[in-house]
C-alpha cells in the first residue's frame, strides 16, 4: 500500500529560516556577512599555507584540509539559503537536494575525523619530536587524509540512498533552510525506522570514535607534558594545542547537541538555529580560532604584508 501512494518528486520546497519578510532582509545582510568572512578566511588560510615553506608540516597540512571541508560543506548551503531570502520561488530539484545532503554529510563527517587526526598528529609532535618528521611522513599523512575522505564518502552516499528511497507522498515542503535529514524523515511518509538507527549507528560510531581518539591524544600529551621540566616548555606545549582543543570543544559539542539530544525535546526551530551555527558559523570561526592564537600563521601573515 505504502508504495501505491508514493508519488515521484520533481523538486522540494525549502520554508526556510523564517517567514518575515523583514527579518528575512536583516538575516539575509548578517549571513551573507558571515559566509564572505567564511570564504576569505578558508580561501586565506589554504592559500597562505601553500604559499610559505614554513607551514608545510603535517600540522598544517591538516589545517588546510579543515579549512576546505568548511568551505565545502557551508558552500553547499550558504548560496541556496541567502538565494531563498529574496525570492519567493524557494524550490530546489530533487537531485539537487540530495546533492545537497551528501556534500554536507561527506564534510562534517571528514571534519570530525580530521580533528581528531591533527590531536594524534600533536600527540606525536609533543611526545616524541625528534622522531616526528619520521613517523607523520608524507606517506602516513596521505593515509590518513585518504582515510577521512574515503570514510566521510561512504557514510554520505549510505546516508542519501537510503534518504531518497523514502516514500515522499504528501507535502513536498521542507520545514528546514537545506536538505537534512531529520527534516526529511519528517517528511516521510514511509517506516524510517532503519534510517534513524543507521543514521545514529554509523554516525554515532564516527562521533564516539573520533571524540575516543582526541581524548585519548589529549592524554598522552598531557603526560609527556607533564614530564618537561621547565614552565615555559609545558606553556609552549599547551599552547600549541590550545586552538585545536576550542574548535574541537565548539564543532564536537554542536553536533552532539544536535543529533544525540533526546527526543523530547526536539524542535524545529530550534534545530534550524543550531544547524545555521554548524553549517555557517563554526566555518567562518575555525580560521580565526587557528590564525588569532598562532605564532606561526602570525609570522606568515607579516612575510606575505611586508612582500605586498
Amino acid at each position: 500500500m505504502e508504495n501505491e501512494n508514493c508519488t515521484y518528486l520533481r523538486e522540494f520546497f525549502l520554508l526556510g529560516i523564517t517567514s518575515h519578510p523583514g527579518m528575512k532582509l536583516i538575516l539575509f545582510a548578517v549571513f551573507c556577512l558571515v559566509y564572505f568572512l567564511t570564504l576569505l578566511a578558508n580561501m586565506g588560510m589554504i592559500t597562505l599555507i601553500r604559499m610559505d615553506p614554513q607551514l608545510h608540516t603535517p600540522m598544517y597540512i591538516f589545517l588546510s584540509h579543515l579549512s576546505f571541508s568548511d568551505l565545502c560543506y557551508s558552500t553547499a548551503v550558504g548560496p541556496k539559503m541567502l538565494v531563498d531570502l529574496l525570492v519567493q520561488n524557494t524550490s530546489i530539484p530533487f537531485v539537487g537536494c540530495a546533492l545537497q545532503l551528501l556534500f554536507v554529510s561527506i564534510f562534517i563527517d571528514a571534519e570530525c575525523m580530521l580533528l581528531a587526526v591533527m590531536a594524534f598528529d600533536r600527540y606525536k609532535a609533543i611526545s616524541n619530536p625528534l622522531l616526528y618528521a619520521v613517523e607523520m611522513s608524507s606517506k602516513v599523512r596521505t593515509r590518513l587524509l585518504m582515510g577521512v575522505y574515503v570514510v566521510g564518502t561512504a557514510d554520505g552516499l549510505i546516508h542519501t540512498v537510503l534518504a531518497f528511497r523514502l516514500c515522499f507522498c504528501g507535502s513536498n515542503v521542507i520545514n528546514h533552510f537545506f536538505c537534512d535529514l531529520p527534516a526529511l524523515f519528517l517528511l516521510s511518509c514511509s517506516d524510517t525506522q532503519l534510517n534513524e538507527l543507521v543514521l545514529f549507528s554509523l554516525f554515532g560510531f564516527i562521533e564516539l570514535s573520533t571524540i575516543s581518539g582526541v581524548l585519548v591524544s589529549y592524554c598522552y600529551i598531557i603526560s609527556s607534558v607533564l614530564k618537561i621540566r621547565s614552565v615555559e616548555g609545558r606553556f609552549k606545549a599547551f599552547s600549541t594545542c590550545a586552538s585545536h582543543l576550542t574548535a574541537v570543544a565548539i564543532f564536537q559539542g554542536t553536533i552532539l547537541y544536535m543529533y544525540f539530544r533526546p527526543s523530547s525535546s526536539y524542535s524545529l526551530d530550534q534545530d534550524k538555529m543550531t544547524s545555521l551555527f554548524y553549517i555557517l558559523v563554526i566555518p567562518m570561526l575555525n580560521p580565526l580560532i587557528y590564525s588569532l592564537r598562532n605564532k606561526d600563521v602570525k609570522e606568515a601573515l607579516g612575510k606575505l604584508r611586508r612582500k605586498s
